[in-house]
């Protein structure tokens, strides 16, 4: 475990600063990215379930999903954190055990359900992760916990305000042990706003790595003080356009 607790704290380390950890799904793009200059990745539920020919939100099993991330992990010499949706339904325990027998260091969890088609009370996520901390600290390893919240993103899940949800979820899952805190779509820059002046914990943004943030370029992010930035699908989306327009005149 030794290794896994030195790249978990080296991870953990970056968030000092901006740290910027675009998204692979596989070997290729994982070394291509740590070859461009990365210091450390994250794994993307949505690009990995669409490499192996599924959707996003949870429809890979956790046997595939693991899988999928140990051959990143396998395949680089930095620090990798995983997006491990809302659990796939194991316990705190099994999800960091199998997360760090995978290799990788930190995680992204979010509190949709999809398999319940339903979104976690905010305790109910917030204790969640608090399990993930415990389970995390047991095995000596201090996984980089990114709670992720949907409030924005699904509102008609929890049917109040969504910036007062979101502040409060991410809120909880500060106390809870997260080291890192993810609401997802922000609506505008005041709602984003919101949630840094709540917290104290480096807060995610997702970036278009050509179109920017909901608050602009990397330069604007770090201006705004948002502390960490992931690609989500959104690399994987703008390669496949890429794709497309180098092939067109091979029709």
């Amino acid at each position: 475990m030794s290794d896994l607790a030195s790249k978990a704290s080296a991870l953990l380390a970056m968030h000092d600063d901006l740290v910027v950890l675009p998204t692979a799904w596989d070997a290729w793009s994982a070394r291509t990215l740590v070859d461009a200059g990365f210091g450390a990745l994250t794994i993307g539920s949505h690009p990995l379930a669409d490499s192996l020919g599924h959707a996003d939100g949870e429809a890979m099993t956790p046997d595939q999903a693991f899988e999928g991330i140990a051959r990143v992990v396998a395949s680089v010499d930095v620090p990798v954190s995983a997006d491990l949706e809302s659990g796939y339904g194991l316990a705190p325990e099994e999800l960091v055990e199998r997360l760090l027998a995978a290799g990788a260091v930190g995680l992204n969890v979010e509190d949709t359900v999809h398999s319940e088609s339903r979104m976690r009370e905010p305790q109910e996520h917030a204790d969640y992760v608090a399990g993930l901390r415990a389970a995390a600290d047991a095995a000596g390893v201090d996984v980089v916990i990114n709670a992720r919240t949907d409030a924005w993103a699904r509102p008609e899940l929890h049917g109040a305000d969504a910036t007062e949800q979101a502040v409060l979820r991410m809120q909880l899952a500060e106390q809870a042990g997260a080291r890192a805190l993810y609401p997802v779509k922000p609506p505008s820059p005041e709602a984003l706003r919101a949630v840094l002046d709540a917290v104290s914990l480096p807060v995610n943004v997702t970036a278009h790595p050509v179109q920017g943030s909901v608050v602009g370029g990397l330069e604007e992010i770090r201006a705004f003080g948002a502390r960490r930035v992931s690609y989500g699908p959104l690399l994987q989306a703008a390669l496949t356009e890429r794709i497309q327009e180098v092939v067109r005149d091979w029709r």
